[in-house]
């Protein structure tokens, strides 16, 4: 039979489109075979998804007039769509080319602004499809600005506070993809913006064909990094970086938009106006780049320009940082910045150890400080027997605190200096372990200078300490005044044991009356504003949120105190369903993340509070309480021991935290022993594998986002700070894809596909996966498409908790009764 040219064209598509099936019937049933499939995205039960997506209290911003406050809404729960946006990984770096912004563009929905005098409300009018940043107050608090990230850029947008009116400032040219995309002068009426550079035409284009290979080479000294991700690989890359990265500066009149252009285009690592607005403190990056380490250590000249770009002084030419200790600084000038309460006046700090923390020497750090017009010698204003740790400035009195950090105590010392007269010497304020919360002094309150600087607010000869007032009881939040002359301090207000309410803001110079945030176990939080002197007038309420999960309310929190083997004191919250029958045993889920102290005591102090307002949100742990489980949230996981060798110990450690908690709730008659399931995230999924392999406490297991194989982060973990070839064995005996044979419990693993925390690669839960399942285990890997190392879309969130029910429900809930319940191998 002839066929002619018509036939032979259809019979060719046909059998192309049955060998097509045929492979991919082939691939598929093989895939299957290996229990291998690309789901759909699963949504957990309604009861969880009513919770899941109910409206939560707003975040509050306070005008540097304290007369306004802002309430922001963002977005929580973005759709996948929106995470499979275009991504370049540059330099540490994930860019959107197509808004030359970050990739993920945090946003908000809903912006009120709240006059604190009378409570009136003024809600600004976003234009359709809007998606705005989170507002910056202008210095005086009269205006706000805010980004607006369209399909193809970023604009510049400014407010009125008083109206709440809204425009248009700069088309959508910013450069936010690297550095600040714009920041407030001094004067209140300008703002400091970064564009896209004129004329830069389209991006540089991959070459078709190689022009050879990409090479790297060590010098012959040390260089030990962190698995960083998301870093240049190619020259490809850099050219990319230096095409998104390279921005420039201009000052823009918010009042009618005038642009002045400032220097030449450059990559601003940092641009920091002098609170005078005279001049500008810049950090420009150049090349050679590294593909070892990212942007931050790239090579950079620190420089003051003058408000047109002419270069005034150099500060510093800081080299490529690829051979910084581990736990290390740069040598040279670092934490530059300008001190707040002088027109222009320059600090930093040098290191004294060539920034390496394992030399021995008499000091470690010294503080420096150089005035306008920079042309005297810097004057050293002190050395640091430890690492500088951070330094905050008084409002008045030309004084300040200084902290230092002793890493082998793991201990920070607070100094109040004065800095202008070198005669008064330092005096030592406080000093305490850093882990110490019960006897924590709490935080300066901060204010916002005229010019926009932040500084510790002071009134007289006092300043305002806020802090979470931990007790073994549980966190009172309190405000204490405290004398810069006497060091003494005194408690001007504590939360009562009945509620978590806690300091926003302070609204009088003098602390007397103050903007809290109230709850309770039975009331959503919400703003008050409270008097402190004069009695105890009630506190009058500035917003008036309802419950918007009322079903949680029936769910019964209780802080819960107990000892381990070797008299650590312990702590978790239980969690137990609404309709919880007392004396009734349930599945339990324990969920905790191992930390190492060095003080037993310390590691004994109470977290958290029994009186905070429940509310749950994202892929939370927290929803297997609707499901029937009885939940051990925050188990405490502490591994103590001295800095340098305390994970010799960790796996010993983790099993009797874990032991301690089950047996407690056993004793407390809630948890079922013979149905018990642990789950954790990160460094919590690390510590989830190794239960699961060096215990049978466990029936299932769920770890999220881990790290199982420890000779893949060579150079520490954590806060391990041996290498893989000092502490060889270590490293082999705490990583549990080493011991996957011993995983007889089934294991869930869930990992982002996009994940860039340092030593959580992906490739982490892949290995994991093979190592259990080649052993014969029980083990499901579920890999989300575009998410990093949290979970953020809401397709993702919805999968995440309907994987981690159903697999517990399956092997934890419904599991067969085990003969004996074991403590441990």
């Amino acid at each position: 039979m002839m066929l002619n040219n018509r036939s032979t064209r259809l019979w060719g598509r046909v059998l192309s489109l049955v060998v097509s099936l045929s492979v991919f019937l082939t691939f598929w049933l093989i895939g299957v075979a290996h229990g291998q499939t690309q789901e759909t995205y699963k949504r957990p039960p309604r009861e969880i998804l009513e919770v899941l997506h109910a409206p939560v209290t707003p975040q509050v911003s306070v005008s540097p007039t304290r007369d306004f406050l802002m309430l922001i809404e963002g977005v929580r729960y973005p759709p996948i769509a929106e995470l499979a946006q275009p991504m370049l990984r540059l330099a540490g770096l994930r860019i959107n080319p197509r808004t030359n912004g970050p990739h993920r563009n945090p946003y908000i929905v809903s912006l009120v602004l709240v006059r604190i005098a009378d409570g009136a409300e003024t809600k600004v009018a976003f234009p359709e499809g809007a998606r705005p940043s989170i507002p910056r107050w202008s210095p005086d608090g009269r205006h706000f600005a805010f980004l607006n990230t369209l399909e193809n850029g970023i604009e510049l947008w400014v407010g009125e506070t008083a109206t709440g009116r809204i425009r248009r400032l700069v088309e959508a040219k910013i450069n936010a993809a690297y550095g600040e995309p714009f920041q407030w002068m001094p004067d209140a009426r300008t703002l400091l913006i970064q564009l896209i550079p004129e004329g830069r035409g389209r991006p540089p284009e991959p070459p078709a064909v190689p022009i050879g290979p990409t090479v790297q080479e060590g010098s012959g000294r040390p260089t030990p990094v962190r698995t960083y991700q998301d870093l240049l690989r190619t020259p490809h890359d850099e050219v990319l970086f230096e095409y998104y990265a390279r921005a420039q500066l201009a000052l823009v009149d918010i009042a009618d938009g005038r642009l002045t252009r400032v220097g030449s285009p450059d990559i601003f690592q940092m641009v920091e106006p002098s609170p005078n607005g005279q001049y500008l403190l810049v950090a420009r990056v150049h090349r050679p780049y590294s593909y070892l380490v990212p942007h931050t250590a790239f090579p950079k000249e620190v420089e003051v320009w003058d408000r047109s770009g002419r270069l005034v002084y150099k500060l510093a030419s800081v080299p490529l940082q690829e051979h910084v200790p581990i736990e290390g600084v740069p040598t040279g000038p670092r934490e530059y910045a300008w001190r707040p309460t002088e027109p222009a006046t320059l600090v930093w700090v040098e290191a004294l150890d060539e920034g390496d923390p394992r030399k021995r020497v008499p000091y470690r750090d010294r503080l420096m400080m150089l005035k306008a017009p920079f042309t005297d010698a810097p004057i050293e204003v002190l050395k640091l027997e430890h690492r500088f740790a951070g330094l905050q400035w008084g409002e008045r009195g030309g004084w300040a605190f200084v902290r230092d950090y002793d890493r082998n105590r793991r201990w920070r010392r607070t100094f109040l200096i004065s800095p202008d007269d070198r005669t008064i010497a330092p005096r030592l304020v406080w000093s305490l372990n850093v882990q110490d919360r019960y006897n924590d002094p709490g935080t300066p309150v901060l204010r916002s200078l005229p010019n926009g600087q932040r500084v510790i607010q002071q009134h007289g000869e006092w300043i305002f300490l806020i802090g979470a007032g931990a007790s073994p009881e549980g966190e009172r939040p309190f405000l204490d005044r405290f004398n810069v002359r006497t060091l003494t301090s005194e408690r001007l207000f504590q939360c009562d044991e009945r509620s978590y309410e806690t300091i926003i803001a302070l609204l009088r110079d003098d602390g007397t009356e103050v903007l809290t945030r109230r709850e309770t176990p039975t009331d959503p939080p919400n703003y008050y504003v409270r008097m402190l002197s004069g009695g105890q007038a009630a506190p009058r309420a500035l917003t008036r949120f309802s419950d918007p999960t009322p079903q949680l309310r029936k769910i019964r929190k209780q802080l819960v105190t107990y000892q381990r083997e070797d008299g650590v004191q312990l702590s978790f919250t239980l969690y137990l369903p609404p309709d919880y029958t007392g004396g009734t045993r349930l599945p339990t889920v324990v969920w905790a993340y191992p930390i190492e102290f060095t003080d037993p005591s310390v590691a004994s102090q109470v977290t958290g509070s029994p009186h905070r307002f429940l509310t749950i949100q994202g892929p939370s742990h927290l929803f297997f309480v609707l499901a029937g489980y009885a939940v051990l949230d925050n188990v405490a996981m502490p591994v103590v021991g001295d800095p340098e060798t305390v994970n010799n110990t960790f796996l010993e450690q983790i099993v009797m935290n874990a032991r301690a908690a089950i047996r407690k709730a056993v004793e407390m008659g809630v948890t079922d022993p013979d149905r018990v399931g642990v789950a954790g995230h990160s460094y919590g999924a690390f510590m989830t594998a190794n239960l699961l392999a060096h215990s049978d406490l466990f029936r299932a297991g769920i770890a999220r986002s881990g790290a199982y194989n420890r000779t893949l982060t060579p150079f520490g973990f954590q806060n391990e700070r041996r290498t893989l070839w000092e502490a060889p064995d270590l490293y082999i005996k705490v990583s549990p894809l080493m011991a996957a044979h011993k995983i007889n419990e089934p294991l869930l693993l869930i990992h982002g596909e996009a994940d860039n925390n340092p030593g959580t690669f992906p490739i982490q839960s892949e290995r994991m996966y093979h190592a259990v399942r080649g052993n014969g285990g029980t083990v499901r890997l579920v890999m989300l498409p575009h998410e990093s190392h949290g979970y953020v879309a809401r397709e993702s969130v919805e999968h995440t908790l309907y994987e981690m029910l159903a697999w517990f429900d399956k092997y934890v809930k419904n599991a067969p009764p085990r003969e004996r319940v074991e403590t441990g191998r």
